[in-house]
């Protein structure tokens, strides 16, 4: 496999120091660590052993390298990554575990954090070597009045290479209170940056094209792409642009992105068309659209007929199609994997919602 990712292992030795400011952290050669004993729990595994690195004194166990570290419920980690792509709404996992909504949701933004480090090691880091197809989905968060695109960068492969958001501004055909209501919210609580789509485009293709990358990217008739483009100077692109209106068919130089948005809104509760499961944050959208990611990517065939594999093995990233179990097979820390701008405020939950004037942030210590 290529893309930095190794066969899911379970650990005999810890690889290296959890503490982010110890030098073993980044660099495991210096790496030693003395073994402090166990302690026993009810769930398995039972026998929990435990470290005290040499270098920094500090003290950990072997589930320190689990995805499922500090969680009360880990056996529904992978039940819960299952529905979610299988159009399952937080209120209905919980019904079928016994449990709150607000559990379902902690552990499909601990999924989304995993996924999107998951994503980030394995995904190619040279220029995309196939046409690329650029397109923004179209959802909205909290209300219909606060609408987003998130926008999807995909390539012939049908492999999702990145994606991001942008806020909108509510368009379209409304009624004379619905006009005086989206006045007053956004007087309330701020309009929409109307560049929004053209920053984040840009951001979006600098993250997935390296520096003096040349590739050719299809996309509809936006106006707000060929403006990001062109401040793109240091990468090369051969522009080729579709109606949206053309028949949404194979022949269609757009149909890579039409089939994931097709998907996603198939695979996905909180972007059915009028459903009550849409998504109260535009953070919990993009946790969940990271899960999706990493299920088309490594785990759904490219095909449902011919099962010839899922988009990752079609570019040599794996050997065939992932569980779950092995994709959540070793905890990934968000230091290793050097997250900066807005892979950054994504992971850590800085992306906030208009309508919510408090909104959390991922910022525990230990955990997650």
């Amino acid at each position: 496999m290529s893309g930095g990712m190794t066969h899911p292992t379970r650990f005999r030795r810890p690889p290296f120091c959890p503490n982010p400011t110890c030098d073993s952290h980044a660099n495991p050669a210096t790496w030693c660590f003395i073994k402090k004993g166990f302690y026993r729990r009810d769930r398995a595994p039972k026998r929990i052993q435990k470290y005290r690195c040499s270098h920094c004194g500090r003290y950990f166990s072997s589930q320190t390298f689990s995805t499922a570290y500090w969680l009360k419920r880990p056996d529904l980690l992978e039940p819960t990554f299952h529905r979610l792509v299988s159009c399952s709404g937080f209120r209905q996992v919980a019904r079928e575990f016994g449990v709150s909504h607000s559990t379902i949701r902690s552990l499909s933004d601990r999924l989304g954090r995993h996924c999107l480090l998951f994503h980030e090691k394995v995904r190619p880091r040279t220029c995309p070597g196939e046409p690329l197809v650029l397109d923004g989905f179209r959802t909205f968060e909290h209300s219909q009045y606060w609408p987003m695109d998130l926008n999807l960068v995909v390539g012939t492969s049908l492999f999702v290479y990145g994606f991001n958001d942008a806020e909108l501004r509510r368009s379209g055909t409304m009624r004379p209170s619905q006009a005086v209501k989206r006045e007053l919210l956004e007087r309330k609580y701020g309009r929409p940056d109307a560049q929004a789509t053209q920053k984040q485009v840009e951001e979006l293709l600098r993250r997935v094209v390296p520096p003096r990358g040349v590739v050719e990217l299809r996309s509809d008739e936006h106006p707000s792409y060929p403006r990001a483009l062109k401040r793109l100077k240091d990468r090369t692109f051969v522009h080729a642009r579709t109606s949206s209106k053309e028949a949404r068919t194979t022949s269609n130089p757009l149909f890579p992105v039409n089939l994931s948005d097709m998907l996603l809104r198939h695979s996905s509760a909180n972007h059915k068309r009028e459903t009550i499961a849409f998504s109260k944050r535009r953070q919990s959208a993009l946790y969940r659209l990271a899960i999706w990611t990493v299920w088309r990517n490594y785990m759904k065939d490219r095909s449902e007929n011919r099962r010839v594999g899922p988009p990752a093995k079609v570019l040599g990233l794996v050997p065939r199609a992932l569980s779950v179990s092995e994709i959540l097979a070793e905890r990934l820390f968000p230091d290793r994997a050097k997250l900066s701008g807005w892979l950054s405020d994504c992971y850590f939950g800085r992306i906030t919602t208009r309508a919510i004037e408090r909104c959390s942030r991922h910022e525990r210590v230990f955990a997650k």
